[in-house]
């Protein structure tokens, strides 16, 4: 599964009103659920804070991966936000996140979680490729930064 399977321009928001984390993951929870990729909106937001209770998502450089398994997800799902601001994420670095990519995949599925989450993390451990989030213009020209 490629990114592209998972993510488009509906599931972009290039500006996160959040200012804390519960209201970030709450607002990406809202793409998806718009979009008919989930059932139900508490369910996917339960499993996405158990997932933070064991270690948080936000893995630095101004990134946050939450992501889990849920049955409230009818397809596999990646929605993205962008916080000009930034939101405190309890990320590794002690830095504010400021990308944040949400993953839910059915209960059912294997490892497609990880193997989003590991297409994701080998693009977005380039700088330049944060750098061009930051400044998309478009929800279009995300989808082109994230496809390269």
């Amino acid at each position: 599964m490629k990114l592209s399977d998972v993510l488009n321009v509906k599931h972009i928001n290039l500006n996160l009103k959040a200012s804390d984390k519960v209201s970030a993951i709450k607002e990406l929870i809202d793409i998806l659920y718009a979009n008919g990729r989930i059932s139900s909106k508490t369910e996917l937001y339960k499993a996405i804070m158990e997932r933070e209770a064991q270690a948080t998502t936000g893995i630095g450089m101004g990134i946050a991966i939450p992501h889990c398994k849920s049955l409230a997800v009818k397809k596999p799902s990646i929605a993205f936000g962008r916080s000009e601001r930034g939101v405190d994420f309890q990320s590794l670095d002690g830095e504010l996140a400021y990308l944040f990519f949400l993953i839910a995949v059915p209960e059912d599925a294997a490892d497609e979680h990880l193997r989003l989450l590991s297409q994701l993390s080998r693009k977005l451990v380039h700088q330049e490729v944060r750098q061009k989030l930051m400044e998309a213009s478009s929800e279009e020209e995300v989808l082109k930064i994230l496809q390269k």
